[in-house]
């Protein structure tokens, strides 16, 4: 017996689809402004130019080794925002960044700004897997 499914059940399976097809993209835009937000020099190549003629966030991959090695001397908000997008690329990798600027929940993004929270808050709706 082959029953139809409720109006609304379709409707939210449809915008779920619409979301996650375009949820790489809005991803990488996420991650681009993060990159502007933060800083070329810990990504991709380094550069304002690199950034700007980023095509994907391959091309905007975070420094780690760069980035490690200055977790020390940046700000607090700095250094919890710029962990918080290396665990996008990397769970591991960012989750020792995050507990090195003592991180210890969700609760803990509330230091940053509105426009850092914005950033954090698009990677976490269009993540997608890197």
């Amino acid at each position: 017996m082959n029953q139809l499914l409720p109006r609304e059940v379709v409707d939210q399976i449809m915008r779920e689809e619409q979301h996650f097809a375009a949820a790489p993209q809005a991803f990488f835009e996420a991650w681009k402004r993060g990159a502007e937000i933060a800083g070329p020099e810990w990504f991709g190549d380094g550069t304002r130019e690199g950034l700007n003629q980023a095509k994907s966030k391959w091309d905007l991959r975070p420094n780690l080794l760069r980035l490690n090695d200055a977790l020390g001397v940046l700000s607090g908000g700095q250094r919890m925002f710029l962990s918080a997008m290396v665990s996008f690329y990397n769970a591991r990798e960012g989750a020792a960044m995050l507990k090195r600027c003592g991180f210890e929940g969700l609760s803990d993004l509330g230091g940053l700004d509105l426009e850092r929270r914005q950033v954090i808050a698009a990677l976490v709706l269009n993540y997608a897997g890197w």
